[in-house]
């Protein structure tokens, strides 16, 4: 058994072995690196990403530079929004960041009608992700249209340590501020109104959470 199955195997474990010897022969094994953006906001996407190792960001951007995040992906996951791509020839409204080193595999598109087709394991895959990441953007919506902005920071933290798996948080007040369209002020009052009530201490360029 190759290292390229092997660590499909383990990320995906529910792929078929028919499928991920398909994926194997017409795929690509790629790296990336903390900080590398690989996919861009106008940019035509060729190809749907499946993580092995690592974390993305996948966030829209504002015509000021402002960030609105949307999810994260984890090894085992998948990028919604390039598998939607691939049933036209779309550009993606969505910027891909890379926040820890990622090993992953790249497939063409072109395979994606085909492998929904011929292949189980793959459809259950695309279909459970769509879900996901729709219940995830609802749960996004609702958290800006509902929360005041000390509940969404709150919510943005927990989500951040949820996704990296760990309760420090390696981000400026400037970056956090960015990403939930507001002024980093708004953010260290907030943040320091959390420390005081016992939910996170606060270090330099770090936030530890207590909650």
């Amino acid at each position: 058994m190759s290292k390229e199955t092997i660590s499909i195997k383990k990320a995906f474990p529910n792929f078929s072995n028919d499928l991920i010897q398909e994926i194997e022969a017409n795929s690509s094994f790629q790296t990336f690196k903390a900080g590398d953006v690989i996919m861009r906001t106008g940019q035509y996407i060729k190809n749907t990403i499946l993580i092995l190792k690592g974390q993305l960001k996948i966030y829209r951007e504002g015509e000021d530079g402002e960030e609105f995040l949307m999810y994260y992906l984890q090894p085992g996951q998948a990028c919604a929004i390039s598998l939607i791509c691939s049933t036209k020839n779309q550009t993606s409204q969505i910027t891909a960041k890379v926040v820890e080193d990622v090993e992953a595999v790249t497939i063409p598109l072109a395979l994606m009608d085909k492998w929904m087709m011929n292949h189980r394991s793959w459809y259950e895959f695309v279909i459970y992700t769509y879900r996901t990441r729709f219940e995830e953007v609802l749960e996004v919506i609702d958290n800006i249209a509902f929360r005041a902005m000390d509940e969404r920071l709150e919510f943005y933290l927990k989500r951040h340590a949820k996704a990296c798996g760990c309760k420090e948080i390696n981000l400026s007040h400037q970056e956090i501020a960015l990403e939930l369209n507001t002024s980093r002020e708004v953010v260290s009052r907030l943040l320091k109104k959390m420390e005081q009530r016992g939910l996170v201490n606060l270090h330099r360029n770090q936030i530890e959470l207590l909650m």
